[in-house]
């Protein structure tokens, strides 16, 4: 597994449980507001050693009760399933972030029985994707990962960052309706940082929190909840 970044302790990015957290390198997608640049476009970040992960939780057993494994994008690593059995094999829970681009992946991963929780982030209304992520999107991969993660029965969450000016009110709306039926559909107020994949967004805002608000509460007729969050 080639991992750009560690953090040992996290109490709020997997839900009900005291977790660590792996960031992979490598991305299929380039959103200007990504505020995890080196992760995605390089020169990468020195590699930590899966010796060295595996090595804190052993130690950790009994304190740690989860590994998210985020990025980048995890699902472009070729080992990350063999990665997260051998997590699941110490007795750990696994949540999996994913953009779901590489819906073949996204199934490999969800079939293995090695994840408990998946987050995928929904960029943009499908007409919109290759506008937000910079690259020539094939929206169907997209509706596929969607199809089989609120169809696997593992709990699960949808989450958008949204920039004002980029994201409007009908496109938070025709969001949740590509995900009709999920557990659970996050609004993330984008927030600025120094680094930024396009530095030309650290000008750019969040909706206001009243909008979005607003927007929530009618996001729960395709949801089973919806609520804001804080942009991680």
């Amino acid at each position: 597994m080639n991992i750009g970044g560690w953090q040992k302790v996290s109490l709020v990015d997997f839900p009900g449980k005291i977790a660590t957290i792996v960031f992979t390198n490598g991305c299929v997608f380039r959103c200007s507001f990504c505020y995890n640049p080196d992760l995605v476009v390089g020169p990468f970040p020195a590699r930590i050693l899966e010796d060295e992960f595996f090595a804190f939780l052993e130690k950790r057993k009994g304190k740690i009760e989860g590994v998210v494994i985020t990025g980048g994008e995890p699902t472009v690593q070729a080992n990350l399933v063999a990665f997260m059995q051998k997590i699941k094999a110490m007795g750990f829970a696994v949540k999996l972030d994913t953009c779901g681009y590489l819906s073949d992946r996204v199934k490999e991963a969800l079939a293995s029985g090695a994840v408990d929780y998946v987050a995928m982030d929904i960029k943009a209304p499908l007409e919109k994707y290759s506008l937000i992520t910079n690259i020539p999107v094939e929206t169907d991969r997209i509706l596929e990962s969607i199809r089989c993660i609120i169809n696997s029965g593992i709990p699960h969450e949808f989450r958008s960052t949204l920039v004002e000016g980029i994201h409007e009110p009908d496109d938070i709306l025709k969001m949740a309706q590509l995900i009709t039926g999920a557990d659970a559909y996050y609004l993330q107020r984008f927030r600025s940082a120094e680094k930024l994949i396009n530095a030309s967004f650290k000008e750019k805002t969040a909706p206001s929190e009243a909008l979005l608000k607003d927007l929530a509460a009618q996001c729960e007729k395709y949801v089973k909840k919806c609520e804001l969050r804080a942009a991680a």
